[in-house]
């Protein structure tokens, strides 16, 4: 009876290893690095005004992406970004002008309409156009 216990528990040991192995984003990476493509990174903030977001995007499994009015784009590696899915929908409930590194953010499942998990944001770099006529 032992015997059967550690070898079921050692099956089980065996098989979370594998599943653990790490994913390759290798791709999601480069999907981001065209996405920045002529842009220099800036020294990382704790918070984004949210009237001056034009658009997000969500790399899978990376970051997420926040193109502001002003050209600017701000990159956010959440903890938790493993879940990241550009199929989701991004909710965020604030409560002040601010979006910031200790908000959490909600997924939502664009098909079905459920809640998907939930993300801590990081800093945000930001990414600015090189002036190339300055050179």
């Amino acid at each position: 009876m032992r015997f059967r216990f550690a070898l079921l528990a050692a099956a089980l040991v065996v098989g979370g290893t594998a599943s653990a192995a790490p994913q390759d984003n290798s791709r999601y990476e480069a999907k981001l690095a065209k996405a920045l493509e002529g842009r220099t990174a800036g020294k990382p903030v704790k918070c984004i005004n949210l009237r001056d977001i034009r658009s997000t995007e969500i790399i899978d499994r990376t970051a997420v992406v926040y193109r502001m009015y002003n050209g600017t784009v701000y990159v956010n590696r959440p903890s938790g970004a493993s879940t990241l899915d550009n199929d989701d929908i991004l909710v965020t409930k604030t409560f002040t002008s601010q979006l910031c590194s200790i908000d959490i953010v909600q997924l939502v499942s664009r098909t079905s309409r459920f809640p998907s998990g939930s993300l801590g944001l990081s800093e945000f770099t930001p990414y600015s156009k090189v002036d190339t006529a300055k050179k």
